[in-house]
């Protein structure tokens, strides 16, 4: 089995390393702008391996000819780039009828992937967008659980990355793009409540919940992005399905003030300069600038929970389910919670799709595969899923 891994940044090295690990892999590839993190990411890889099976490439995404000539070297391919080449990483996909899966980050883009689905069937591949933790983990959990319920009144996914140890201002720590945080934060999202698919708006309905220790009390609210495309998946099926971002407690009210104050605003305002010359820039702009460099704290381990609750019926009696993640950083990968809670799942999906368990087509990662032989998969690894059942 040959894999390449399109982006060598903290995902795709993790996501590589899940696939030399677990994949049956003769090969990875990894590939990037800038041939240098590729080879330090193949490097590293072999190091924790412990064999010569990670191999470095210099490939610009934009080039839609060199990205099919390199789809084609693999038979499946893990994109951990930015989510605005998503759609073209498909197209490239299917005409080097290649299998494929993304990290997403936009579901008005898998939206737009979804529509090539019969280019892919018709190539017998699978693409599935989207994957990883939330969304991706969530939704499949998500699914599993709707399976075990002859009919499901509710489910509700709570997910977060967290300092093990919260320090002042905000008690968090950027475990990925500041833009990508404050792009979930603000805006809408969609949820379905009695049986119908609807937005709300974010960074609302704020809930205290607990979690097992040292994780302890945390707070949750309306975020963007985390269900994909649950909301239409199961409309119809479930009456009520949403996701929050969880945090710790005081983090959502000095947001808010934040917010409340205008530092997150998009809109260009006037500032004049100590000479008396006029800049024009975005107050959140100075937030991703002055966040990036305050929250950080390079030194700092993290640690990532999600929890899917579910209520229902089955048999004709009440049933409730949960499911919980708890993972911290990795000692002896050095790879933090968050890169292994996102790329694991999204790398054993790829090997559900290369070793022919998954639906071809362009499809929804809550559709595309058998969830209980993928959960199997999963836990192959270090990662801990509570209240399972499989």
């Amino acid at each position: 089995m040959k894999f390449l891994v399109l982006g060598a940044g903290m995902q795709g090295s993790a996501g590589g390393y899940y696939l030399a690990r677990y994949g049956n892999a003769k090969e990875v590839i990894f590939a990037d702008l800038h041939l240098e993190a590729a080879q330090k990411a193949a490097s590293r890889i072999n190091q924790l391996i412990g064999r010569p099976i990670a191999k470095a490439e210099a490939i610009d995404v934009r080039n839609s000819k060199a990205l099919v000539e390199l789809f084609r070297k693999s038979k499946a391919v893990f994109s951990a780039v930015d989510y605005q080449f998503n759609l073209a990483i498909t197209e490239a996909a299917i005409e080097a009828g290649t299998h494929l899966v993304d990290l997403g980050g936009n579901t008005e883009v898998v939206l737009s992937q979804l529509k090539l689905h019969e280019k892919a069937q018709l190539k017998d591949i699978s693409i599935i967008p989207d994957c990883g933790l939330a969304p991706g983990l969530g939704n499949s959990l998500a699914a599993f659980a709707v399976e075990q319920l002859d009919e499901c009144d509710s489910i509700q996914v709570r997910c977060g990355g967290l300092p093990q140890n919260p320090k002042p201002p905000l008690s968090y720590k950027l475990v990925f793009s500041v833009r990508g945080l404050t792009n979930e934060y603000f805006g809408e999202a969609w949820i379905i409540r009695n049986g119908k698919r609807e937005k709300v708006s974010t960074f609302s309905e704020c809930e205290k919940l607990e979690f097992a220790a040292p994780v302890g009390a945390c707070e949750a609210f309306v975020t963007t992005g985390g269900s994909s495309t649950c909301p239409w998946t199961f409309e119809g099926k479930v009456k009520n399905y949403d996701y929050k971002t969880v945090r710790y407690p005081g983090h959502y009210e000095k947001m808010k003030c934040l917010l409340d104050l205008g530092f997150l605003d998009t809109d260009p305002i006037s500032l004049k300069s100590a000479d008396g010359q006029l800049t024009r820039i975005a107050p959140r702009e100075v937030f991703h600038e002055l966040a990036t460099q305050k929250l950080s704290f390079p030194n700092d381990k993290d640690l990532v929970v999600l929890r899917i609750e579910a209520r229902g019926k089955k048999s004709g009696a009440l049933m409730s389910l949960k499911y919980d993640l708890m993972d911290f950083h990795c000692e002896k990968t050095g790879f933090t919670a968050m890169e292994r809670s996102t790329s694991y799942p999204a790398a054993q999906v790829l090997i559900e799709a290369a070793e022919g368990r998954s639906q071809k087509g362009v499809r929804p990662l809550e559709t595309a595969l058998n969830n209980r032989e993928y959960l199997k998969g999963l836990l192959r690894s270090d990662l801990k899923i509570t209240g399972l059942s499989l």
